[in-house]
């Protein structure tokens, strides 16, 4: 029962007539939605309202009191809707450019405790008060990625859509080895998959390719068929059986090449790096190169990744030069698509990624591009059936051929792992809300900012670009030139001073906790800072903010 300005009124506790009724007057009466009891709760609202209980509320609960505890229903509406406020509230504050992007402490300071928050696991269960305490701290005291002043990772924004898939995808709590466990995201993965196979450019009888746990993962798989596909006896007989096989990869490609290679047993020491221009992008006569001294070497060349993205620079090799490499030499060609992957949705930057229909495999992660939660990777694999081939075992107690549906659905024995997380259904979701052509706008917009960060930085003289051309991807690297260095010349002592600047700005700027945003050295190019947009809540206003803000941290170093 309330009593306020209003009138009373009355109602079993926690039911929905009382909650709509309190929640269309709040203008007078301030109670909490999530105030549902299961007893009768007599609520004075004068300014605010004064809950007095028979009973204590969903706070003073633990989690045995919720479903499938019997009676729980009630106590789980309250737990998930106080759970759903905190949410709710982090995703507002994310998007509000007054918020910090980190709340930073250093790691003793987290393991020791802080306000409350504790990494401690206790013996004894502890209220459900306490769990969402530690909800509210676990969210404040980590990363905003979704701020669109967060420019550190090539993953950045929070898309609602998204969320909401994932939400759907933890509730449902299933896996995706078999049909008969999981036959809507089975079907949503095929689906899904053969889309993203003809937008590559492969025909209709073409395609296979797994949802995979990033894109180091979905490489690895490239390594793996592509070497099944030329020594299916590796399966049964292992290396012992087969020659020194060889790998190249351009000197910008990512790390999981050699990692992939020293997991599968092939060795980092013969991932062969071939050498890129000025710019990034690896030379196809220096491919073809030390393909040929492979091969005098008594090496087996069989696999070639090419990279449309690199991680630091936003290169995109020249695939179709590759492809006719690869073609002459019979070798595999793979593409990691992962962070370029997105631009095939852009009519107006696809062709940055022509002759990837050629390919033999691609990786392609819409965590990226395409702003799908964490983690959405696919490895798209062009001959059909290969996957299966190479990694089915036909586990008995899953992979039974007598069930009464199609087993061709059941597709958990194209994978390495067992388990498998539904990672499909927040991308399908997504792509039903914005169709291919808002996927295409929200790239073309992070691009967009890429270029007006670039202009803003050729207009001013606290600031040199790594590279004076348009960038060709959303990555914009730069370097900050405090006022004592800017009457330096060029030479090792500039180079040195220099190197210092941008981890000293960085430190600052986690310590504040305004904007965040990466940096390294590459090459003979000492620490500068790299700026990725994948995040379309980003504005003009905030890349104004990021220069103005690097220039306030660091003008008196």
């Amino acid at each position: 029962q309330c009593v306020s300005a209003v009138g009373t009124i009355s109602g079993p506790a926690g039911s929905e007539t009382v909650t709509e009724t309190l929640n269309s007057n709040m203008d007078f009466c301030q109670l909490p939605a999530y105030c549902h009891l299961t007893e009768v709760c007599v609520c004075v609202c004068v300014c605010v309202c004064v809950c007095v209980c028979v009973r204590a509320c969903v706070r003073a609960c633990v989690c045995a009191d919720l479903l499938p505890a019997s009676g729980g229903e009630e106590m789980t509406r309250g737990f998930l809707q106080e759970l759903v406020d905190i949410l709710f509230s982090y995703i507002c504050r994310s998007s509000q450019r007054s918020s910090k992007v980190l709340d930073f402490h250093h790691p003793h300071q987290l393991k020791e405790g802080l306000e409350g928050f504790s990494l401690h696991l206790p013996d004894q269960p502890e209220t459900l008060e306490q769990i969402l305490v530690d909800c509210r701290d676990t969210l404040k005291y980590g990363v905003s990625t979704g701020h669109p002043r967060f420019f550190n990772q090539l993953s950045s924004g929070l898309d609602v859509i998204g969320v909401a898939g994932e939400w759907l995808t933890s509730t449902a709590n299933t896996n995706m080895f078999t049909y008969e466990v999981s036959p809507v995201f089975i079907l949503m993965e095929e689906v899904l998959l053969r889309k993203m196979q003809s937008i590559v450019g492969w025909s209709d009888e073409e395609g296979d390719g797994l949802f995979c746990p990033g894109g180091t993962i979905s490489n690895l798989y490239s390594i793996l068929v592509a070497r099944y596909h030329l020594y299916p006896e590796v399966k049964s007989r292992g290396m012992a059986a087969l020659p020194r096989l060889a790998l190249f990869t351009s000197e910008h490609s990512h790390y999981s090449v050699k990692k992939s290679a020293a997991v599968l047993g092939l060795g980092s020491d013969n991932v062969l790096v071939v050498k890129c221009d000025e710019r990034g992008k690896m030379i196809p006569a220096e491919l073809e190169s030390s393909i040929v001294r492979a091969e005098e070497e008594g090496l087996v060349p069989f696999y070639v990744n090419a990279t449309a993205g690199t991680t630091v620079y936003g290169a995109f090799d020249p695939l179709s030069a590759v492809a006719d490499v690869c073609h002459r030499h019979t070798l595999w060609m793979h593409v990691d698509a992962a962070w370029g992957g997105g631009l095939l949705m852009s009519h107006r930057h696809r062709m940055k990624l022509q002759g990837i229909e050629r390919a033999s495999s691609v990786t392609w992660n819409p965590h990226k591009m395409m702003g799908a939660p964490l983690q959405c990777s696919v490895i798209l694999v062009r001959k059909r059936g290969l996957l299966q081939e190479c990694n089915e075992l036909g586990a008995e107690y899953l992979f039974q051929t007598d069930k009464p549906y199609d087993v061709s659905y059941d597709t958990g024995d194209k994978s390495i792992q067992c388990g498998r997380h539904v990672d499909v259904f927040k991308l399908w979701l997504m792509w039903k809300a914005k169709g291919s052509q808002g996927f295409g706008s929200q790239i073309n917009k992070c691009l967009e900012n890429a270029e007006y960060l670039h202009d803003q930085l050729q207009r001013r003289s606290d600031f040199e670009l790594v590279f004076k051309d348009k960038p060709e991807h959303s990555n914009v690297c730069f370097w900050y030139i405090p006022p004592g260095l800017r009457g330096l010349p060029p030479g090792p002592d500039r180079d040195s001073r220099l190197h210092q600047v941008a981890p000293r700005i960085k430190a600052r700027m986690m310590e504040k906790g305004s904007v965040l945003i990466g940096y390294q050295p590459l090459g003979a190019r000492v620490n500068f800072f790299r700026c990725v947009f994948s995040n379309p809540a980003t504005q003009q206003e905030d890349v104004d903010f990021l220069l103005d803000e690097i220039a306030r941290l660091g003008r008196d170093l």
